[in-house]
């Protein structure tokens, strides 16, 4: 598979200037819905970068930046993290890689707050988010496939039936609304997320072959 640029050649002063457009996904879903997993194998495809916000913030903390330091005092309170932070840590990341040929963000936005920062840091180097991909699975298979990952991840939230469905809950009523943000630009896109990893992501590719 080949990734797709989008160019506009523009004759300046007599020069010829051609300009590439990025594609800039957001990856959506609940915990266990596998983001990361499709994530890894649309990094592969379509050579995009790959911006975690859970990568962002082990590596701020690990390095003692001052925004790792920052998300410590609240981390270490038993706080939240404030969107200023996170939204902080995702512009430094997208401004110290001007050169890649878009992103896929996972994990970010979780709200309205960070939609509308992401959609300004992209302005600011003439992009936008193209198109939110949204995993849909029901929450019976996301907790049976938490609890199946359990038994492997080391994780005591991964075998607490009652915490994965909290996280569901939570999922469901402070994110999606960022799926109905991103629809209201006709952005959003929902992909059945149950079958094999293979079948997911040509459903995914299809919808991303035709942005």
């Amino acid at each position: 598979m080949f990734f797709r640029t989008f160019a506009v050649v523009l004759i300046v002063n007599r020069k010829i200037k051609v300009l590439i457009y990025m594609i800039n996904l957001v990856l959506f879903g609940p915990p266990g819905s596998g983001k990361g997993t499709q994530a890894e194998k649309l990094v592969e495809a379509y050579d995009l970068l790959h911006i975690s916000t859970g990568d962002l913030f082990r590596f701020n903390m690990k390095n003692d930046t001052p925004l790792g330091q920052e998300a410590k005092r609240y981390i270490t309170k038993g706080e939240l993290v404030p969107d200023s932070v996170t939204i902080n840590m995702l512009k430094a990341r997208v401004e110290e890689t001007p050169d890649v040929k878009g992103y896929i963000f996972d994990g970010f936005p979780r709200n309205i707050n960070q939609s509308e920062h992401l959609d300004k840091i992209l302005a600011e180097r003439g992009g936008q988010v193209d198109g939110l991909l949204m995993l849909d699975v029901e929450e019976k298979e996301i907790v049976a496939r938490i609890l199946n990952r359990g038994k492997t991840s080391g994780r005591a939230d991964d075998n607490d039936e009652e915490i994965i469905r909290n996280r569901f809950q939570v999922y469901q009523n402070e994110t999606s609304p960022v799926f109905d943000y991103y629809d209201k630009q006709e952005k959003s896109h929902k992909i059945d997320g149950i079958g094999s990893i293979d079948d997911i992501f040509a459903r995914l590719s299809d919808v991303i072959d035709s942005l």
